[in-house]
């Protein structure tokens, strides 16, 4: 079982510990916090690495729990996240076949982040025959034995031991480790599966 933090399109590692799990238990019951993965992602462009990222609506000097955050659509980022997607990956092998299925999550208004990040989950899911059960927590849990939730810290310093794949845009960038499972799953296709139960996930 891993416990781990519901989050936008999540980090190839975040994906690796799924993929090697035999049951996932997505925290709903933790208070939100900025600079995390909940609502951002990273891609890479010709320009180097982007960051794609959900707005939110603020309610200062109130703490809410991440289940209760809701999307903030006064700019319209679905429409600058998919044009994102289709300018970094159309030359990509896969993005034409994947593409269909993906357009709904940009043209869906959910209402709730966590709403969104489970769609997302599910999306990659089906996209990649990842067959492993998941449930919801049914309170904070302070002391899980296997506490993946860190993965979701945007600016956590661990340096994890991805094997390379080729990306679009390395001959000038040079391999960039553990963006956006998007950026996997276009280069890899069906072949992401195989690829997430290769790698070295952290240790607890």
């Amino acid at each position: 079982m891993a416990l781990i933090q519901p989050t936008y399109f999540a980090p190839i590692i975040q994906y690796a510990v799924i993929a090697q799990s035999d049951k996932v238990v997505f925290e709903v019951h933790d208070n939100f916090q900025k600079q995390t993965y909940r609502n951002r992602c990273n891609i890479a462009t010709a320009n180097g690495k982007q960051a794609l990222t959900v707005p939110f609506q603020h309610q200062k000097g109130v703490k809410l729990k991440t289940s209760e955050i809701k999307i903030d659509y006064k700019d319209n980022w679905q429409i600058q996240h998919l044009r994102a997607l289709e300018t970094a990956y159309s030359s990509s092998p896969f993005f034409e076949f994947y593409r269909d299925d993906i357009v709904p999550l940009f043209q869906t208004k959910f209402e709730r982040l966590l709403e969104l990040n489970i769609a997302t989950h599910n999306f990659i899911s089906d996209a990649i025959e990842l067959e492993i059960p998941t449930e919801f927590s049914t309170e904070y849990d302070m002391h899980s034995e296997m506490d993946f939730r860190t993965l979701a810290i945007a600016k956590n310093k661990m340096s994890y031991e991805l094997k390379r794949y080729i990306q679009v845009f390395e001959p000038k960038l040079g391999f960039l480790s553990n963006l956006s499972i998007l950026d996997l799953l276009f280069m890899e296709g069906p072949n992401t599966l195989n690829y997430l139960e290769q790698q070295s996930i952290p240790s607890l």
